[in-house]
């Protein structure tokens, strides 16, 4: 009969492996590989964390809204510079704007029948906004792109395709911008927590204490990580897509994304794609400069 292992060996065999292999757990806690990996096992703590999941997810997309979402009407057009070809394509913009794809083409092809180079109507557009603002040359950025439709047809459309799925997964924009039950978690925890050096970012070694506390959200795996990075990530591309002022979220969340990303280089990988997963995530984010992509990339490889 096998001796049945303590509490306190089980809990230190789960802490160990968090950072260390299961060969490296066997050797520093003398029990044989394959008890160390009975624990790991059953003990769930080193599978995807579901609970962390449910909460770390957008709302569904409800069909039945985005399919009834109106159609704008056309804007109307107006004479704001007195160049009617310069007023043409300012309109042209406006219709563009919309996102809808039959709008667009329809003013694309109205686009092609001026006969002024479009660089040219820009140039002009700028002398008529210096000679009405002298002294004032930030006029000039509202010149940037204007002969680029084909830029401003993509970004309009890509801005619609995001307020179309706000409104599918939330029903209004004003529950977009309501706190999700992800927010009112990390509020709940940071709670009382006071900023470090940098004004908004609270001390990362506090904040971390706190989430620990919290075991059934914890990330297990370096795939909730990823899953919850992405959650903020997505969460965020929305608000921004409906207002531009909104893009960082606040503190608390803000700091909830920041612990999930230090998770990277604790969690040790399961496997090589998820490895490699966490890899691509920083590449395409432009992570390796950051100030732990050394230690991730170390546990990746370690």
């Amino acid at each position: 009969m096998k001796p049945l292992v303590s509490p306190i060996a089980r809990q230190q065999v789960l802490e160990l492996r968090r950072a260390h292999s299961l060969r490296e757990v066997a050797a520093q806690t003398g029990l044989p590989m394959g008890t160390v990996k009975t624990i790991c096992s059953r003990s769930g703590a080193f599978r995807d964390n579901q609970k962390l999941r449910e909460m770390f997810s957008l709302p569904p997309v409800k069909q039945s809204v985005s399919t009834a979402l109106s159609i704008p009407e056309l804007p109307p057009q107006s004479s704001v510079t007195g160049d009617k070809e310069i007023d043409a394509m300012l309109w042209l913009r406006e219709v563009i704007k919309t996102g809808q794809a039959e709008l667009i083409e329809k003013a694309m092809q109205a686009a092609k029948r001026i006969k002024t180079p479009l660089k040219d109507l820009q140039d002009r557009y700028l002398k008529h906004l210096v000679s009405k603002n002298p002294g004032n040359w930030t006029v000039a950025l509202q010149t940037f792109g204007f002969a680029d439709l084909e830029g401003l047809a993509q970004g309009s459309t890509k801005k619609l395709t995001r307020k179309n799925e706000v409104l599918a997964r939330f029903g209004s924009i004003d529950n977009l911008f309501s706190d999700t039950p992800a927010e009112l978690f990390s509020i709940e925890v940071l709670a009382g927590l006071k900023t470090g050096k940098h004004f908004g970012d609270l001390v990362a070694g506090e904040v971390d204490a706190r989430f620990q506390t919290r075991a059934d959200l914890m990330p297990n795996t370096l795939s909730d990580c990823l899953y919850e990075l992405a959650y903020w990530h997505d969460l965020y591309t929305l608000r921004h897509a409906v207002d531009q002022d909104v893009y960082d979220p606040g503190m608390h969340a803000y700091a909830r994304e920041c612990f999930a990303f230090r998770c990277l280089a604790r969690i040790r990988p399961k496997t090589k794609p998820e490895a490699m997963a966490v890899f691509r995530y920083m590449a395409d984010r432009e992570c390796m400069d950051d100030e732990e992509s050394e230690s991730i990339l170390l546990n990746l490889i370690g």
